[in-house]
């Protein structure tokens, strides 16, 4: 069987989940369960803290995983990422009080408090920076006020928290965050259940991001309809009952979708329709 660790808590448990369950996969009913069996897909799944999701891989005793890009790279662990999964988006920044230092450059003799050392550290190396680097769990936001650190390097959403905090955020984004599917350094590229696995989340992933849209329009209209609606390959055209009508069927990008609409219907375009995706396959 195939083994794969998923976030057994915070931010990425449900999404990671839930993106399982859209795939097709069983997934636990109840928080306690720690593994679950999937004989139909001959898969099973360890819920595991997201943080030692990359040790597990790394060692072999797991063949992929889904976590954040942040701990991946905090880990130091020997896995990579194999698939982006688009949730779970986060990004990493430095904070201090106003007038402390205008980005990493300032830096030198200063201390900065973190909960990912791993991330921070490196960064300051590849910069070429002599700052020391103090591990903390949960929110460092207080270390400053504590006289602790200088600076703080955390993950920022919208600011909000370290305004409160008396702190602004400086200098470019040390990383840009999201959840991924891992696999140990040079394992098995082309696993027959890795590749399968891999494109029914790239399917989620798709569905997600397309409607179908079906609509009628005028024979001498359809290349300016098509134009707006070119699908993946070419959109799908078939002859209705009435002369000189057709219709139309392709996928659009869903973010689009309204805008698209508006433009069919403008160019005399009827009866348009839009519908989910559940799966697909490319």
């Amino acid at each position: 069987m195939l083994r794969i660790a998923v976030p057994n808590k915070g931010s990425l448990s449900g999404p990671a989940s839930a993106m399982l369950h859209e795939a097709g996969y069983r997934q636990r009913k109840e928080s306690k369960e720690l593994v679950v069996i999937d004989p139909d897909n001959e898969v099973e799944f360890f819920y595991l803290r997201p943080k030692d999701i990359a040790i597990y891989v790394a060692s072999g005793k797991l063949d992929i995983g889904i976590t954040g890009r942040d701990l991946l790279l905090d880990s130091g662990a020997s896995a990579e990422e194999i698939l982006p999964l688009n949730f779970g988006r986060s990004t990493f920044r430095y904070a201090t009080r106003p007038g402390t230092a205008k980005g990493p450059e300032d830096f030198g003799g200063m201390t900065i408090a973190t909960s990912y050392e791993g991330i921070v550290a490196k960064h300051l190396a590849d910069l070429g920076l002599d700052a020391s680097v103090v591990h903390l769990d949960g929110a460092v936001e207080t270390a400053i006020q504590l006289g602790v650190a200088q600076i703080i390097a955390d993950v920022v959403e919208t600011g909000t928290s370290l305004r409160n905090a008396g702190l602004e955020v400086i200098g470019e984004p040390i990383l840009k965050s999201e959840a991924v599917v891992i696999r140990r350094h040079g394992a098995e590229v082309d696993h027959p259940q890795v590749q399968q696995f891999l494109r029914r989340l790239q399917g989620v992933l798709v569905a997600r991001s397309y409607v179908m849209m079906d609509y009628d329009c005028r024979a001498e209209h359809l290349e300016q309809a098509v134009a707006l609606t070119p699908g993946l390959e070419s959109p799908t055209v078939s002859p209705l009952h009435n002369e000189g009508w057709v219709a139309v069927r392709a996928m659009v990008p869903a973010k689009d979708a309204q805008r698209i609409m508006d433009d069919l219907y403008e160019l005399g375009a009827r009866a348009i329709l839009t519908t989910a995706i559940h799966a697909c396959r490319l």
